[in-house]
């Protein structure tokens, strides 16, 4: 496709074979309304179901898609990193393969971007086929969000957004291993606004982002925008000196009734106050470690628009 792009759209999939056509087609539909040039990256995030096969398969009949094959899995936000490394497009959508999103909504993102906005979040109003705990994780982790971290991510907000090329430029120079790309977009600044849509049920295939996932998703969102654990640690400290200070004239009581059970049960409180604050201190340093390796976020197996591979 010799014209650049006025649109990208990314979309990284995992694992999600029998939803890519439908997704290819709903976003084909959506996008060729617009009447500008648009291109799809969409990055293989190491799939082993097939998907990778029918990404190709797209290439070969529409120059629009442009296929990004990882070597392995690297995660969600690494694949959208990479997808936004790639794109060329003026506005660049965000969508995930799974159809929860529905590809209709980009044509109110757009909307908003040609009224001058630069980042466009698309909020849920509504959340179907989720169950309640899905829901009351999904509120908490926000509301968590928003109580310690230093950037107002706005509540019931996915990865699902519009960014403007701007945007785009100043997250491609951010290369911080652990990544949690709503709020880096949020952080960068720029005019922002959102708009409602009602999230659907996945089209097919199962979750990706399962509570273990979640939970590691939630502490880099938390230690990469706050230092609030390292904080919470402190005052754990402060508090069980003081207890420790309180508690001495009562163990010197029980001591000499002969009992041993307070000064347990005191040794093991404040044995597991400095576990907790070794265990945050611990996740800071590991995240230090592993911007030390300064090591590529991805590599590239397969990348049909150049001749040879490269990492990112």
């Amino acid at each position: 496709m010799n014209e650049k792009p006025t649109y990208t759209i990314i979309a990284p999939i995992y694992n999600e074979v029998e939803n890519i056509p439908v997704l290819y087609a709903r976003v084909s539909e959506v996008m060729d309304q617009t009447g500008e040039p648009w291109e799809f990256v969409m990055v293989d995030d190491g799939s082993s179901d097939g998907s990778t096969a029918a990404i190709l398969e797209l290439k070969s009949r529409d120059k629009k898609v442009k296929p990004v094959i990882f070597a392995r899995n690297f995660g969600h936000q690494i694949a959208v990193t990479a997808g936004l490394d790639y794109s060329q497009g003026d506005a660049v959508v965000i969508i995930d393969a799974d159809l929860q999103d529905p590809p209709e909504v980009i044509l109110d993102l757009i909307q908003k971007w040609k009224e001058g906005y630069e980042v466009v979040y698309a909020t849920r109003s509504k959340r179907e086929g989720e169950s309640w705990f899905k829901l009351f994780t999904a509120t908490a982790f926000y509301r968590l969000i928003q109580l310690v971290t230093d950037v107002n991510i706005p509540m019931n907000t996915g990865d699902f957004r519009l960014l403007d090329r701007k945007v785009v430029q100043v997250l491609n120079q951010m290369r911080e291993k652990h990544r949690f790309l709503r709020g880096m977009s949020v952080w960068v600044g720029f005019k922002q606004t959102g708009v409602e849509y009602e999230r659907k049920e996945r089209y097919a295939g199962e979750t990706k982002y399962p509570l273990k996932k979640m939970i590691r998703f939630a502490s880099d969102a938390i230690t990469g925008f706050s230092y609030f654990p390292l904080q919470l640690a402190m005052y754990l400290g402060f508090i069980a000196a003081g207890l420790s200070i309180i508690a001495i004239p009562v163990v010197l009581i029980f001591r000499l009734a002969g009992s041993q059970a307070l000064t347990l049960i005191a040794v093991l409180f404040l044995g597991g106050v400095q576990l907790i604050s070794l265990g945050l201190l611990g996740e800071y340093i590991g995240r230090l470690y592993d911007e030390a390796k300064d090591r590529p976020l991805y590599i590239v197996r397969e990348d049909l628009e150049v001749e040879q591979d490269r990492e990112g």
